[in-house]
């Protein structure tokens, strides 16, 4: 069999989920959130469709599976997207080398994603996506021993694939408590049918569950935040010669939740949920390379979620954005939820998570731009290393979009301050780049390795303060080195200074570096904000 086929019946799954995937998301209730399930599991399938569609019309089986163990690692989000990529890769293997499929090969296929997905999981929990890809295998695995044809048997698979969803609240508390299914699991079994669907012409629905019109459906909001909880769920690729998946599970065990590292040799993909993403991305560059990476705050989510929930409860619908459309609107890169709420009273619509060490890809650029209800967009990249990225994605943007090639997000601040409500793309890109252009940066941070620069040796492990991409600044101590580097920030007769505290600076120690830093320019205006950016202890941003 070609590629073709597998390609089809691959793109009509993905595209079943995607069209129920906020069914799937109201579903999602547990009590600590992970994003939207439905949608990271549909973001996760857009990549291996993405995959599959590079390959050329001959490409074998095997070229079909590894495009699709490829693509659902590299683009599997949050908890249930990277548990998705790894019943994907389980499927692949136990049907890669065969000849031809059949009942039999259905069944092992399954019987090997259950091996996988449950070695992705330290500790399994029942009544989840794990149950269901579990009860599924079994069917598969009867209808086999049972001479099942091949179409009959993917049948069977999808019908126990939502036989064992509607079981799920019998088997996990919290999905009885709130009247629901599990959201992952339920995810799961849409995929399964869509497959099936394309393969076979025929839809499986069982009724109640895969109903559109299901009662199990009906979810009333839930405050379920609790701030004993991890924050923050944390995920990236790591790549290396000689990564230890072992060691690097430990860690991530030992500083957060819900961990999981799962790959092939020389690349993982990393998830956790931890109040300290900074030191987990501080550790993981010392034993590897970062790439992909993925910062939410989880209450925000939770709060966000709620307030979808308590508009769908009340009007009946689906919850929509109720932001009018228009002329002009904005997309900004930022690492730090800080960061993220000051953008946004500046205007901007869409906060993309990233910066320096995690750079969102064209693709996470693109669907925030889809996203924004306005006739026109404008895409703050914030940083050097993701200007590319958005004009790769203002390229293909479905509307008129431009980037204001700004490097930092304090460059985005003034940017955004210069907007005067114009929708002249044209003339908008050229004032607000002469205002992000007033700006001078400083960063301070931790070296992570030894190196030389303009400043002489600098040892792993150093401060070190950075000045337009320029390391101007080392020394062994965070407020020294920022006092520093706002002496060189101010030497052109600046008048302002904005610091902006990242995670691991308190309040008391923000406070402390704006006197210290005002006493040697008592005429200069200082402004300090929570950015609470990770890796970064303090940004200073001088016009």
């Amino acid at each position: 069999m070609t590629a073709s086929p597998y390609a089809s019946l691959i793109s009509s799954a993905a595209a079943a989920l995607k069209e129920r995937k906020e069914e799937v998301n109201r579903l999602n209730v547990f009590p600590v959130p992970d994003g939207d399930t439905g949608t990271n599991m549909s973001l996760t399938m857009d990549v291996v469709v993405a995959e599959v569609g590079k390959l050329p019309a001959d490409a074998d089986l095997a070229s079909v599976c590894h495009a699709v163990t490829h693509g659902s690692l590299m683009g599997a989000r949050g908890n249930s997207g990277v548990i998705l990529s790894q019943i994907l890769r389980g499927l692949c293997e136990g049907i890669n080398g065969v000849g031809s499929l059949d009942a039999d090969v259905l069944a092992g296929a399954f019987e090997r994603s259950v091996v996988v997905a449950f070695q992705a999981v330290r500790k399994p929990v029942e009544g989840t996506i794990l149950t269901v890809l579990r009860d599924t295998s079994i069917a598969a695995r009867a209808a086999a021993d049972e001479g099942t044809e091949l179409q009959d048997a993917l049948k069977v698979t999808a019908a126990a694939a939502f036989e064992s969803v509607r079981h799920t609240p019998e088997l996990l508390a919290v999905l009885k408590e709130n009247g629901v299914v599990d959201a992952g699991g339920f995810g799961l079994a849409i995929l399964i049918e869509g497959f099936v669907a394309a393969a076979t012409g025929e839809t499986v629905v069982i009724q109640d569950v895969s109903s559109a019109a299901a009662p199990l459906m009906s979810v009333v909001p839930v405050d379920d935040w609790d701030d004993d909880e991890y924050l923050y769920c944390t995920e990236f690729l790591l790549y290396g010669d000689d990564l230890d998946s072992e060691a690097i599970h430990d860690y991530v065990s030992s500083v957060g939740g819900s961990e999981l590292v799962v790959g092939t040799e020389g690349m993982f993909k990393v998830h956790v949920h931890t109040n300290d993403p900074g030191s987990v991305l501080a550790y993981m560059t010392g034993v590897g390379e970062v790439a992909e990476v993925h910062i939410n705050n989880m209450r925000r989510q939770t709060a966000a979620r709620d307030a979808a929930l308590t508009q769908d409860s009340s009007s009946g619908t689906k919850a929509k954005s109720a932001a009018p459309r228009k002329p002009v609107g904005f997309v900004a890169v930022a690492a730090g939820t800080g960061l993220g709420d000051i953008l946004t009273s500046l205007g901007v619509d869409v906060i993309v998570s990233g910066g320096q060490t995690m750079n969102p890809s064209t693709q996470d650029l693109l669907e925030a731009l889809e996203s924004v209800n306005a006739d026109k967009i404008v895409i703050l990249p914030n940083n050097k290393n993701i200007v590319m990225a958005a004009n790769a994605a203002a390229s293909v943007a479905d509307k008129p979009v431009v980037v204001v090639p700004t490097t930092s997000v304090p460059q985005a601040f003034s940017a955004m301050l210069a907007y005067d409500g114009s929708d002249d793309l044209e003339a908008i890109v050229a004032y607000m780049t002469e205002a992000a252009a007033s700006v001078k940066t400083g960063e301070v941070t931790t070296a992570v390795k030894d190196a030389k620069g303009k400043v002489g040796d600098i040892r792993g492990g150093q401060v070190i303060g950075i000045s337009e991409h320029e390391i101007e600044v080392v020394g062994d101590d965070v407020a020294q080195v920022a006092a520093d580097l706002a002496a060189l920030l101010l030497a052109d007769g600046a008048e302002t200074l904005t610091l902006l505290a990242g995670q691991d600076m308190t309040d008391a120690d923000l406070a402390a570096l704006a006197q210290r830093i005002e006493a040697a320019n008592p005429d200069v205006d200082i402004e300090t904000h929570r950015g609470d950016q990770p890796l970064y202890p303090v940004l200073l941003a001088a016009e």
